[in-house]
């Protein structure tokens, strides 16, 4: 008989996983945590440091849990590889919030449903953050952090004092990237 291990993900420094733990914890005796924190979806299950300690440490008869299936990724075909490798080491997946077990094949079929719409509101969400951005862009409006280095000030000075760029960097406040963006 394998052990339950929970997997929390969230996606920024703001979020912590407090409630995925807790409803995790109503329903299972999970012995063994992995968490990502401040971690996209976006970025591969093997590639994400939690996730991918857990695929290496899950052995045959264990069951993954997590609350649900969008912590495993936003991307489908990623996450039905985390559930095939999941499957093929004789390990079980649930998926509290979606309510099923993903190694069955009626699990299986939910999940792919379930994975392509996460991955279709990701690019919805990509799509309106790129119309905001070009309806901001056409109405003139500066996006981005507001400059705070005049590059010609510091170009001068370090052409005047015939300056290394690190001593114009620390003349300035700055960082050399910051005088080298400045003097290119």
């Amino acid at each position: 008989m394998g052990i339950v291990v929970g997997y929390l993900r969230v996606s920024s420094e703001k979020q912590n996983t407090e409630s995925q733990r807790a409803i995790i914890e109503s329903k299972f005796k999970v012995e063994r945590w992995y968490e990502d924190h401040a971690t996209s979806g976006v970025i591969k299950g093997i590639d994400r440091r939690a996730l991918g300690e857990l695929l290496n440490y899950v052995r045959e008869g264990d069951t993954v849990v997590v609350y649900a299936i969008d912590r495993l990724g936003r991307n489908t075909i990623d996450v039905l590889n985390t559930v095939e490798r999941l499957k093929l080491n004789g390990v079980s997946l649930v998926s509290i919030r979606e309510g099923f077990d993903l190694t069955s094949d009626h699990g299986k079929l939910l999940l792919t449903m379930l994975a392509g719409l996460a991955e279709l509101e990701r690019k919805n969400i990509k799509a309106r953050q790129m119309s905001g951005i070009n309806r901001a862009k056409a109405e003139g409006k500066s996006l981005g952090r507001r400059k705070t280095i005049d590059n010609r000030a510091v170009l001068i000075w370090r052409s005047e004092n015939n300056a290394s760029i690190s001593m114009t960097a620390e003349h300035f406040g700055i960082s050399s990237s910051s005088v080298k963006r400045a003097c290119s």
